[in-house]
């Protein structure tokens, strides 16, 4: 066949969508309907059996499709056993039989395109928020461009409701920002200058100005995209192992059908076999629920890219962590003060966050974060590269870094305050050439770390540290976590010889990470997860799961999901089979006609995808 004309009957299929399959539906149930009706009250003396409304309406397209498949690309699938049983119960005069049949398999199909829809909408969501027109700040004032054509530098304004078109950071302005479509969170999140700010999310109140720094394809909402449409639940093995299974049904079916004609003489017994051996069941049992399961996990914060993950997550007995990011928060904190005699804990920790107020040193500004309140005002600032910060507070002058500030303004460092514990940093401070105490900045554990963990030990997976963080630091997570398996200090290939030693060792392994370094182990797993969010790029391209708002206590339930799903498909693979083999039987033995026949196999799919579709609402107990 020619390949243009198979195409143009392809999209002629697909014309018009679920709204015409409705249609088609309705009106081939009310030839149904009337056909039974008729053929008991006799009302309309017909020439023709007003069945052949719904077999026109909706075995056409069966019939199409499994001729565009069987000869452009050889495709022996359900299509083609169906569109047989279809011309086979008319030959037979079974006009009925063949609408009904017809009927529910169109019937089928809506509900599958109707589960695989909800599934996917709520991913699709995203791709919708997409933000369209950026404000751009030029010399001779702004302008409204395409966001797609910001540019890395450019300066933008965003206006109170307006979606932010870029990744960047505020230099103007405050404001409250909605970032429940990347972070979930149910309040505004106040912004203010230096903050940044990420493209998708929406502008409460205040108008800003900002800096973008990812644009395009590189923006957080177009990476989400890019995993959106990467999604596709055909990729599973399994799937692929369903569709095998349907191509023998087909060729067993026709075996069974011809032996029976043959020995029985009764080619309505034939005509059943071919109606009720339809795999129709078995093809459905995988995908629905893959997609239902995608749609499910879409919900709780995950992306998944393909249903292949969902299964080999199933599998899994180890996940590998990666601390900073994942486990912690990633950014350091203020967790101890300690104060020289004659100085109190709040006096070092004011006189340090007053000298680090203008510092735009990562650990400076934790200090200032952490500082509860407005520091006093600093003057004659200054900052040594390396070592810290110098500055002028109510007439005093206040140095805070490390041991080698105080060492090149002549201050003796204490002996007790040298090293960091439990992997943190000192940052130390002295006043007027007198050390007044020391600060100890750490990364903090997540919150509901220790709740996730506990819930993944309960579902049989064993959690794993691997992080390129001090043994100390690692050791310290650990213990608070109660991690048995820590491993400092591990670069990137340290990381990935640790998964491989894993898995050599016969466990399935999932590692979950966010930083460039974890790619390769993020690739090497059996499954990789990726902090969406906080994540880098390539991180995320390597995973086969994105976790949107880097909540990690919805962990426990994709790994439940994952578990449930897998029950789900061997559920629907076993009762589909069992279904088919007892009707055949019934169909041989001339127990089951085709009208008959055609209810019991149609119900048999209506209920794979039903139980299916009970996935999208699943929820951990």
């Amino acid at each position: 066949m020619n390949k243009t004309w198979s195409s143009r009957l392809e999209a002629l299929l697909e014309w018009g969508g679920t709204r015409k399959d409705i249609v088609l539906l309705a009106l081939g149930g009310t030839c149904l309907a009337l056909s039974l009706a008729n053929s008991r009250l006799g009302f309309l003396p017909l020439p023709f059996d007003i069945a052949w409304g719904a077999i026109l309406l909706c075995g056409v397209p069966i019939l199409l499709e499994a001729f565009i498949g069987l000869v452009t690309r050889f495709d022996i699938k359900a299509d083609v056993l169906v569109s047989m049983a279809l011309i086979a119960s008319v030959c037979i005069h079974e006009d009925f039989a063949a609408g009904e049949v017809a009927f529910i398999m169109q019937l089928g199909a809506l509900l599958e395109d109707l589960t695989v829809e909800r599934a996917r909408s709520g991913i699709e969501r995203l791709v919708r928020l997409t933000p369209q027109t950026a404000r751009v700040l030029t010399e001779t004032g702004e302008e409204i461009i395409p966001a797609s054509q910001v540019r890395q530098g450019q300066r933008l304004r965003v206006l109170p409701g307006e979606t932010v078109p870029a990744d960047g950071v505020i230099t103007a302005g405050a404001t409250a920002i909605d970032q429940s479509v990347m972070t979930g969170e149910s309040l505004p999140v106040d912004k203010t200058v230096g903050d940044e700010v990420t493209s998708g999310t929406v502008n409460q109140f205040g108008a800003f100005e900002m800096t973008a720094s990812r644009v395009g394809e590189d923006s957080s909402i177009q990476r989400l995209v890019r995993l959106v449409r990467s999604a596709d639940a055909g990729k599973a093995k399994i799937v692929g192992l369903a569709d095998r299974w349907a191509t023998w049904v087909v060729v067993v079916a026709l075996s069974a059908a011809v032996v029976t004609w043959l020995v029985t003489g009764q080619i309505i017994r034939a005509v059943t076999i071919l109606v009720v051996f339809c795999p129709c069941a078995l093809v459905l049992a995988t995908p629905t629920a893959v997609m239902a399961a995608i749609g499910n996990a879409t919900k709780h914060g995950f992306l998944v890219r393909e249903g292949d993950a969902l299964e080999r997550l199933a599998q899994v007995s180890k996940i590998t962590f990666d601390k900073t990011g994942t486990l912690t928060c990633g950014t350091p904190r203020v967790i101890a003060v300690r104060p020289r005699p004659g100085f109190t804990a709040e006096q070092v920790l004011t006189l340090a966050a007053a000298a680090e107020t203008l510092s735009e040193h990562p650990l400076g500004r934790a200090v200032v974060r952490d500082f509860e309140g407005t520091p006093p005002a600093a003057e004659d600032f200054s900052m040594v590269p390396g070592q810290g910060v110098s500055a002028l507070v109510e007439g005093r002058r206040v140095l805070a870094g490390n041991a080698r500030l105080l060492q090149e303004h002549g201050v003796a460092v204490p002996q007790d305050g040298e090293e960091p514990t439990r992997g943190g940093t000192v940052v130390h401070v002295a006043v007027d050439g007198a050390a007044a105490g020391s600060l100890l900045l750490a990364d903090t554990v997540r919150p509901d770390s220790a709740a996730m963990l506990r819930a993944v030990r309960a579902l049989g997976v064993t959690p794993v540290l691997l992080t390129g963080d001090s043994p100390a630091a690692a050791a310290a997570v650990g213990e608070d976590l109660g991690i048995g398996e820590v491993y400092g200090g591990c670069l990137p290939k340290e990381k990935l010889t640790r998964i491989v030693a894993l898995q050599q060792a016969g466990d399935r392994v999932c590692m979950i990470g966010d930083g460039v370094n974890d790619a390769p182990a993020l690739k090497r797993a059996d499954v990789g997860i990726a902090m969406g969010a906080g994540g880098s790029d390539i991180a995320v391209d390597a995973a086969d799961i994105a976790l949107v708002n880097d909540e990690l206590r919805e962990l426990p339930h994709l790994l439940a999901l994952s578990k449930r799903m897998m029950r789900t498909i061997r559920g629907n693979l076993t009762f589909s089979m069992g279904l088919n083999f007892l009707a055949i039987a019934l169909a041989i033995t001339g127990r089951l006609g085709p009208v008959a026949g055609a209810l019991v196999h149609n119900a048999g799919s209506v209920m794979v995808i039903v139980h299916s579709a009970l996935l999208l609402g699943w929820h951990r107990r």
